[in-house]
């Protein structure tokens, strides 16, 4: 009968500075177990060792360097399998070398971790080890966007803002995979949040597909981001759905909002938009809608404009970080399709700005055209990643 020795058992087998016993001997139909003195066996017959083999793991003892792969090498003979897992259940899978001889994991090892590790050869032998990995002295967190199952319109980037600075940027975005039903081509490009922390975004090259579904694995436990920003603790996934093939096109010029569906248009009111020459302009170029708020109060001391205005508006949906909204604006009436004359936002009649916020979905891009703009939606306020050329986008990714 075959026996399988265990590092749990020093009696029967000896990890001497992170290097496991490999008992040639365990390969014997007799199944005798060598301990140290290289005698015992259930039967309590007395059996005779062939020379030790050994495998060495690179990580070893309580304080183990976490951020490398885990290698497990093997002295004599050839590795068949090998087994690396840590006390939370999660495996870290990985390969043998060609010469049988090492195996070394996909993946680095996670910080503060218990892992074992049981490996057998060729012959039928088994060891386990163990080793734990220092605990991380700064951990660095992230929030994602769109939210898990969601359904969002064909503009909509995946965007991940960092708790804390992220310095290696190459390796994050090393660990960070997209999958999409239809193998869309796209993008990361690294840039600045308006709230000024680190962040990247995955843009197609061209507005998403109706119909996609989007799946990112973000498996970053284990990845260090860099001094000052601190070690990532877990993995993060989510995916989405791409809704309604929408476009709300606003000419500033003409005063006119419109909204298309698979190019035909279902929309097309008038507006006001921000009054032009100052401040208090609009913004051009495509946003995206990033959130439908409803009912909310707007205050001009949120947005740099003083004491302007207090009030309750409808209908809001928010186009830009820095505070421009498409809106219902009844006081504006006056000025709908003939003047801009609001404090920056898209405003329209109670019943059109209710009419486009049940049909609009978030991630729908509003294509803002027109001389009456105080500029460019930025990169980083809101979702203003379309306003740069796909070749300039791509040289925003940290692998390029």
């Amino acid at each position: 009968m075959r026996r399988t020795t265990s590092l749990a058992r020093p009696a029967r087998l000896t990890l001497i500075a992170g290097t496991a016993v490999l008992g040639a001997a365990l390969t014997a139909c007799s199944g005798a177990a060598a301990s140290d003195s290289g005698s015992g066996s259930d039967d309590g017959a007395k059996s005779t060792r062939t020379p030790d083999t050994r495998i060495t793991v690179n990580l070893r003892g309580t304080k183990a360097a976490a951020g490398k792969p885990v290698t497990v090498t093997l002295a004599d003979g050839k590795l068949k399998t090998v087994k690396v897992t840590a006390a939370e259940g999660d495996a870290l899978t990985g390969r043998v070398s060609g010469d049988g001889r090492t195996w070394t994991s996909d993946r680095v090892a996670a910080p503060g971790t218990e892992y074992s590790v049981e490996a057998t050869d060729t012959g039928g032998g088994t060891d386990r080890a163990g080793f734990s990995t220092a605990a991380a002295d700064k951990v660095n967190k992230l929030t994602l966007a769109p939210g898990k199952n969601t359904t969002v319109g064909i503009a909509q980037p995946l965007s991940i803002v960092f708790d804390n600075p992220v310095k290696d940027k190459a390796a994050v975005e090393r660990g960070l995979k997209v999958t999409t039903s239809n193998d869309t081509e796209g993008s990361w490009g690294w840039l600045q949040d308006y709230s000024g922390k680190d962040r990247i975004d995955w843009r197609p090259k061209e507005y998403w597909k109706s119909g996609t579904r989007v799946t990112l694995d973000a498996d970053l436990n284990g990845i260090d981001s860099g001094p000052a920003g601190g070690w990532f603790v877990r993995d993060y996934a989510t995916t989405f759905t791409i809704g309604r093939d929408q476009v709300v096109k606003v000419d500033l010029d003409r005063h006119r909002l419109a909204l298309h569906r698979d190019g035909r248009t279902v929309m097309d009111v008038p507006m006001s938009a921000g009054t032009p020459g100052g401040d208090k302009a609009s913004w051009r170029g495509t946003a995206v809608l990033m959130a439908k708020e409803g009912t909310i109060n707007m205050r001009s001391e949120t947005v740099g404009l003083g004491d302007a205005y207090d009030k309750m508006v409808d209908s809001s949906m928010r186009l830009t970080w820095s505070g421009m909204y498409a809106h219902a604006a009844p006081w504006n009436a006056a000025y709908f399709g003939v003047a801009n004359h609001s404090s920056g936002c898209v405003g329209m009649s109670d019943a059109n700005a209710a009419e486009l916020f049940q049909k609009a979905q978030v991630g729908d891009p509003f294509e803002i055209t027109g001389a009456d703009a105080k500029g460019t939606v930025a990169e980083g306020n809101g979702y203003g990643a379309w306003n740069v050329s796909w070749s300039d986008w791509q040289a925003k990714s940290a692998l390029g």
